[in-house]
């Protein structure tokens, strides 16, 4: 067997195991080595059967070493259905053990030998349970069994145990994996080998094992991904892009044109716009700021500049109820400055999409939109630009690398400028958007008043009712922020999920921490719950998994006024500007990140009423208050980032940043849950030095490979 070996060669795997297989992405032994577990069965943490009946362990699987003291005997019911029972021990109880339908093991638990066995224990009273279906494995005693059983990603066709199986026929490869990382920056970071870390992933000899190898793997798809980034920002920095050079009176009747003045921060950002719009090398930059700070009128002044200079400016925002408010703000703007410009959504009937595609695509300037305000619909076939200029993206992590280069490769050599509401640290800012240089907007715009911040448990249920009704009465709206969309669904509150598990996300260096993470509050039966309790107000929900028409339509009501209350998920996130919203509630504010609380944040006091942010937190002990607890005395987005960056890692910032290409093609499946900044810091400096002596990676052929399979749906970027 070798790397390269199909995965429909291993004992077990037909045409439709080979499918299955493939739906993962895995069609080789290596994919197979490189299909991480996504937990573990913490099966060192051996109790003894008394144990069951503590409180904390009863919805759980244990681990009990028991010695057989039947002979284990089948039986047949219900037609085909067999069960195979026998009693095992240990000195605090009996136990019954049954299997269905696995007649075998009659030859496999003879009287006397001790197994350890891994299930849920019930508890029968008078020193008696019950464990159905349990895993088991034979136990001598003076020697070690593995305490981490591995837990795969699944999918239809393929289980647990036959994944297991085929990862330990290929296990042995793992020395064969060529080890392409630097042996100068794996020593400077005390790095394991490649193979050490592949072994132990699937097979942890001990927490510290396991923690060595993550460590390993984690800090490789960091610097491959910084390796992508540095070759992306040297490509993108392409020279023959239009220069778009306006006088002083022309961007001044801009400015006059709008209902206020710049702050500071945004005259910086604009100069620094303005700079790169006249220069012949392709702007990339980013524009990032709290939500409120006034953003999108610096991308409005980029757009006026190209198209006073005789080129097209496009805009493009993630959903299509937020580019129709950017629509209705600028684009009246524009037209009082003879500037013609058009909204494209996925709504926009056939007919007028085709007078938007002519336009955009005319050779007669009198005849050609000069703006174009849309959604991902500006991605689309028919989309052509005459003269193209510039081009903008709005919640910049909401776009992935593809995206940006799609949208980039319709304008040619034009600008690129992206704003995000996410205040990123600097540093993180470097390794999540390499090829970007970054302006910051530091400064909120005069009269944009400051959410006062509070802190509550359960008890104030009822007085968190009443403050609703109070700020609904006074002609107020409110949001309420739920971490769920139903009780009911897996996807959302992993429901039936063994709580024993432990991540693979999670820092096991000096081993586990029990879970102790209350219900998660879902958004459809709180919306319900609440219009009980207050049955005179108007509440509707709104989440992710909405048809797309369905959830404009509800955000569309509730920034009319015509929803008093509006339930959701962190869909709000990226929603529509509604002044006259003026409290938002989160439930569950303790599984939040602190970015992402501040985001949440900032969707209220955007007008004149006082508004109020209530942190509702159901759990998470005194790491989750302390957290809380910046929230409520901090109200600079940066220095919230920083502390979100210190305390949770790098993993929430990545995420949404990764890009489209990146994550299909499998190039984080560690560092996204990784939560030492440090590491990937050091990652990406050792990247920069490397690329800065090898540009084309020429010198380090694996690397190059295995940096252009990260990046493979985003195009060669190794040219």
């Amino acid at each position: 067997m070798y790397l390269h070996t199909p995965i429909h060669t291993l004992p077990g795997v037909g045409a439709t195991r080979k499918a299955a297989y493939n739906r993962m992405g895995i069609f080789t032994a290596e994919d197979l080595l490189y299909h991480f577990p996504r937990a573990y069965e913490h099966r060192g943490d051996v109790h003894m059967l008394a144990e069951a009946d503590d409180p904390a362990l009863r919805a759980s699987r244990v681990a009990t070493i028991l010695t057989v003291s039947t002979e284990p005997r089948v039986s047949r019911v219900k037609g085909r259905m067999t069960l195979c029972k026998f009693r095992a021990f240990d000195d605090s109880g009996t136990c019954e053990i049954t299997f269905f339908n696995q007649d075998y093991l009659r030859n496999t638990f003879a009287i006397g030998s001790t197994f350890r066995f891994f299930g849920k224990v019930e508890a029968n009273g008078k020193g008696r349970y019950t464990m159905t279906s349990p895993a088991y494995e034979p136990y001598v005693e003076g020697r070690s069994l593995p305490p981490l059983f591995p837990v795969y990603p699944l999918t239809d066709g393929i289980s647990n145990k036959m994944i297991t199986g085929h990862v330990a026929a290929c296990l042995s490869l793992a020395s064969t994996v060529e080890d392409d990382l630097p042996e100068d920056i794996r020593a400077a970071e005390h790095l394991c080998t490649v193979g050490y870390a592949l072994r132990e992933i699937h097979t942890p000899t001990d927490f510290q094992s396991l923690h060595t190898a993550k460590r390993r793997l984690a800090f490789d798809e960091f610097f491959r991904f910084a390796l992508g980034m540095g070759t992306v920002g040297r490509s993108a920095r392409i020279t023959g892009a239009p220069v778009c050079r306006v006088s002083d009176h022309e961007l001044d009747a801009f400015l006059a044109a709008l209902p206020y003045r710049l702050t500071g921060a945004q005259a910086r950002a604009l100069s620094d716009i303005r700079r790169d719009l006249e220069s012949d090398t392709a702007m990339n930059r980013m524009l990032v700021g709290d939500v409120g700070c006034g953003k999108t009128v610096c991308a409005a002044a980029a757009m006026y500049m190209a198209v006073r200079a005789g080129r097209q400016a496009a805009l493009m925002a993630p959903t299509g109820i937020l580019a129709s408010q950017h629509a209705a703000d600028l684009l009246p703007i524009f037209a009082s400055l003879g500037i013609r410009g058009a909204l494209l959504t996925g709504h926009t009937p056939a007919a007028q999409k085709k007078k938007i595609y002519a336009a955009l695509a005319s050779p007669v300037p009198a005849e050609r939109l000069d703006v174009i305000i849309g959604t991902q619909a500006l991605l689309s076939e028919g989309v052509a630009f005459a003269s193209p200029g510039l081009v903008v993206t709005d919640e910049q992590h909401r776009f992935g690398v593809n995206q940006r280069a799609t949208l980039s490769e319709k304008n040619g050599n034009a600008h690129l400028l992206v704003m995000s509401a996410t205040p990123i640290p600097r540093t993180l800012a470097l390794v999540m958007y390499g090829d970007l240089d970054v302006s910051r907007i530091d400064e909120m715009p005069p009269g944009r008043q400051r959410v006062d911040t509070f802190v509550v448990d359960e008890s104030y249920r009822a007085r968190l009712d009443a403050f609703i009704r109070k700020n609904v009465a006074e002609g107020g709206q409110v949001y309420v922020v739920c971490p769920a969309v139903e009780e009911t669904a897996e996807s959302d509150t992993d429901a039936g999920e063994d709580k024993s598990l432990l991540p693979l996300g999670a820092d096991f260096a000096e081993g586990p921490t029990a879970p102790s993470d209350p219900p998660l509050k879902a958004a459809v039966q709180y919306a319900a719950e609440l219009q009980s309790r207050l049955p005179d107000l108007t509440v509707a929900f709104v989440h992710g998994k909405m048809k797309p028409a369905e959830k404009d339509r509800v955000m569309t009501d509730f920034a009319a006024g015509k929803i008093q209350v509006l339930v959701s998920t962190t869909v709000i996130e990226v929603g529509v500007n509604v002044p006259n919203a003026c409290l938002m509630l989160v439930e569950n504010a303790e599984r939040f990140g602190l970015s992402q609380l501040h985001q949440l944040r900032g969707r209220v006091g955007r007008g004149t009423r006082r508004s109020y942010c209530v942190l509702l937190r159901a759990g998470g002990g005194e790491t989750a208050k302390a957290r809380l607890e910046v929230m409520r005395t901090t109200y600079d987005g940066y220095r919230i980032a920083e502390q979100d960056l210190a305390q949770r890692g790098p993993g929430d910032f990545l995420a949404p940043a990764a890009g489209v290409g990146i994550r299909q093609s499998g190039g984080f499946r560690l560092a996204e849950t990784w939560s030492d900044a440090e590491l990937m810091n050091h990652a990406f400096l050792h990247a920069r030095e490397l690329l800065a002596d090898d540009p084309t990676l020429a010198a380090h052929p694996g690397l190059r490979a295995e940096v252009e399979r990260m990046y493979s749906q985003a195009g060669n970027i190794l040219n």
